[in-house]
């Protein structure tokens, strides 16, 4: 992670920008944002049309921050305080829901304007220059020979009536479209042209621009062509086409964006409208925003929780699967904590209201996801950078096209060198590559969240799928974090459960750290705590109680042997669990031994499979713990990991951190508490368990929601597929253009006589864009 220092004063902020169509657009955004004095960095989401700006607020304003967008051509506003992402979510929904239905209806108007043309445009493809002399035929030249002068005159006028009728109506029809649906194109072209950064508008307003001007001219002045030996062709049909197939592509755009959207959609979704609360006496049905902190909210069976809270009365099971991802529901009490969007199963039960709006668990979730999927990820760097001069080149190069024809083209050189020139403007699609690197990182990021994995940003998704080494952090994070009973003995004769009680009820007396291992493992098979007289306690040995009638000892081997007990069978029975350093205490009834318990801090139950399947993507494994040798090797063991360093502090932790890096690794380090929390943000990914604390939350680049090992094994698989479809993204849009521009120019010609339309240039450059999009939706049904 960077550890770049930043000003004192240094703020964030997130602006909407209206406007933008390609990565020319967001070049241009961002050079105006970064020109601005104060901001740090500015990055801009094609997608998500939003602007991650990084300033001085010592030195700059966000208000200075909308001008710079504006002054760039584009719209913006100031966000509003404190504004809740779970509303600018649904907001962000709606208004990709009306830019689709808005380019759905433009395209479906062009489409039939434009195969209303192509039909009336079959007439005029008749040789006019047959009646106006441009192209002279044998047998017409002599049947206009034949013909006296009167009507020879007259033959041009009676074809031409026609034709100049059907001309006249390609013409309106055509100017109805380019300024009704087409409007945006010159509006939104001129605009950045206007401000010295051209984009993909631009170059279909010249397209489009160029072929209308040519067919005017000839509806206007058809002799002048002809004179000159040019057939006074219209290319009215081409310049609908151009317009209507580009609103398609940039329909089908938009329907696949909002697609990526989805994930976002959906946890925007699961906050209820309303809520149930007690008001004095009564129970009121009240706006979700009109809940008050402190407020008891009332849930029943199948509701969703409207807020987050602490249950005060009642117990059920709750569906937390938004959350971790786990389809199990949690049993809740008094005193647990519910969490707003989760799915109330069985009983109904009260919680009174704590975190509300922008502040709660789920709005949180909402922001983390869009926040990552707004990020941009190093790899954006390289499409930046050709797209910065991209439009340029390609006005230079359609200009150069033109010219080439012109002076090489031969017969109708002109006419072909024209239509080479549009079709260059046409095809070149900074679309795509302004949409290859956003779309994959958009869809990740809610593929990520759907399977309770929150990453914090493109650049760290990219960072993640470059790791070789994943290091771990013991206590909380390959364990379970708290003591348990992993084995136990019990001697001929003994009842297991009846010692186990006994021993619970001398424990829940004791001060020893891990006396809660013993009370909690009997509690949890109902077996009670008996009440006990006469409690003594040893300290650093053990502690003994009268249970009933019976004399209850629990303590170590030497406490037992002190008070004249046989351990022999026990200590030879519970050898191998001192040799894994765990803590066996042993349980004498009446002056006999009884049972023994091992207590430890118990590998999680998926830890070995989960470090199985790192191994297998080709991960190194290592554990960094500030526990005992011995402790730290005993997990290892049980867990597969064959790396140990043990007895670090933080600092050390830290130290061990930059080692592994300074050998050259790429490493990702995984831990849950306050001391892992600089080893998290030392390494190159830190990733956090869900279960931990705020400190390692906040450290981290990736928070597992579940708390489960196995998520780091689907986060690097999740990464790595990323970066696959997205070096895909960028080929195809690279190569896209490296092969359509000189093919449209029409370097084919001299050899195949091949020569690109414009009308087939358009589709193509539509079908660039939507076959990126759809390449990232891929990533949705990926196998993690």
């Amino acid at each position: 992670m960077s550890s770049a220092t930043t000003p004192a004063s240094s703020a964030q902020i997130s602006l909407p920008v209206e406007g933008m169509t390609c990565a020319a657009c967001v070049g241009a955004v961002e050079r105006s944002l970064r020109k601005v004095p104060g901001v740090a960095d500015a990055s801009v989401n094609l997608v998500l049309k939003r602007a991650h700006v990084v300033f001085d607020a010592a030195a700059t304003a966000p208000t200075a921050l909308v001008a710079a967008i504006r002054d760039a051509g584009y719209e913006s506003d100031l966000p509003q305080p404190e504004a809740d992402p779970v509303a600018e979510a649904a907001a962000r929904e709606a208004g990709e829901a009306r830019e689709y239905h808005a380019l759905r209806r433009d395209a479906a108007v062009s489409l039939l304007a434009a195969s209303a043309a192509m039909v009336l445009s079959m007439p005029l493809m008749a040789p006019a220059g047959h009646v106006h002399g441009a192209t002279p035929d044998p047998l017409m030249g002599a049947l206009m020979a034949a013909l006296e002068p009167p009507v020879r005159a007259l033959l041009p006028w009676l074809y031409d009536v026609p034709r100049r009728a059907l001309e006249g109506g390609l013409l309106l029809l055509t100017t109805l479209v380019l300024f009704g649906p087409g409007r945006p194109f010159f509006v939104n072209g001129w605009k950045g042209a206007r401000h010295g950064a051209p984009n993909m508008h631009t170059l279909v307003a010249l397209g489009t621009g160029a072929a209308f001007a040519w067919s005017l001219a000839v509806t206007l002045v058809p002799g002048f062509f002809t004179e000159r030996g040019v057939a006074p062709d219209v290319y009215y049909e081409a310049a609908l086409f151009i317009v209507a197939l580009v609103l398609l592509g940039r329909t089908l755009e938009a329907r696949a964006r909002r697609r990526t959207l989805a994930a976002l959609r959906a946890l925007g979704e699961l906050q209820p409208k309303s809520a149930r609360v007690r008001r004095g006496e009564d129970l009121v049905d009240v706006g979700i925003a009109e809940v008050r902190q402190a407020d008891v909210v009332v849930v029943r069976p199948g509701e969703r929780l409207p807020v987050d809270g602490v249950v005060t009365l009642g117990a059920s099971a709750v569906d937390e699967s938004m959350l971790t991802g786990e389809s199990m529901p949690v049993a809740k009490a008094a005193g647990d904590a519910v969490v707003g969007g989760t799915v109330n199963r069985t009983g109904s039960f009260e919680y009174r209201a704590t975190t509300l709006g922008a502040h709660s668990v789920l709005s949180r979730i909402v922001r983390l996801v869009g926040e990552a999927q707004a990020s941009r990820a190093p790899i954006q760097d390289l499409a930046d950078r050709i797209s910065a001069v991209f439009v340029p080149a390609v006005l230079v190069a359609s200009v150069l096209t033109f010219a080439a024809w012109a002076f090489f083209g031969g017969a109708d050189a002109l006419v072909r060198g024209g239509a080479a020139a549009v079709a260059v403007l046409i095809i070149a699609c900074p679309c795509a590559m302004g949409l290859a690197v956003p779309t994959a990182i958009l869809v990740a990021s809610g593929r990520a969240a759907s399977a309770g994995v929150l990453v914090k940003g493109g650049e760290a998704l990219q960072r993640l799928g470059e790791v070789d080494t994943i290091a771990f952090d013991k206590t909380g994070t390959l364990t379970v974090g708290r003591p348990e009973i992993v084995a136990q003995w019990t001697a001929p004769g003994a009842d297991e459960a009846a010692a186990l009680a006994a021993a619970a009820a001398v424990e829940a007396r004791s001060e020893h750290p891990l006396a809660e291992a013993i009370t909690r493992a009997a509690q949890g098979r109902d077996l009670g705590l008996a009440a006990v007289v006469d409690f003594a306690a040893t300290p650093g040995q053990g502690a003994q109680a009268r249970v009933g009638a019976a004399l209850v000892k629990v303590g170590s081997a030497a406490f037992l042997r002190a008070a004249g007990i046989d351990t022999a069978a026990a200590e030879a029975a519970t050898a191998a669990w001192r040799e894994q350093a765990r803590t066996v205490f042993y349980v004498a009834l009446d002056g006999r031994a009884a049972a023994a318990f091992a207590v430890a801090d118990a590998l999680k139950p998926g830890a070995p499979a989960a470090i199985a399947r790192l191994r297998g993507l080709g991960l190194q494994v290592v554990m960094l713990t500030g526990d005992h040798e011995a402790t730290a090797q005993a997990i290892a063991r049980a867990a597969g990991i064959d790396e140990v360093r043990a007895g670090l502090s933080p600092e050390t932790k830290l130290a061990a951190i930059a080692a592994l890096r300074e050998q050259g690794r790429k490493v990702a380090m995984v831990g849950d508490g306050i001391n892992d929390a600089p080893a998290l943000a030392r390494a190159d990914v830190g990733i956090a368990m869900g279960t931990g604390t705020d400190v390692a939350m906040e450290a981290a680049d990736v928070a597992l929601m579940r708390g489960e090992l196995d998520g780091v094994a689907t986060a690097v698989a999740l990464s790595r597929a990323t970066l696959r479809i997205t070096k895909q993204n960028l080929f195809w849009a690279f190569a896209y253009n490296v092969i359509g521009i000189p093919v449209a120019a029409g370097v084919l010609f001299p050899a195949f006589g091949l020569l690109l339309s414009p009308v087939l240039a358009s589709a193509s450059m539509a079908l660039s864009s939507v076959s990126v999009v759809t390449n990232s939706l891929r990533l949705r049904t990926v196998e993690l």
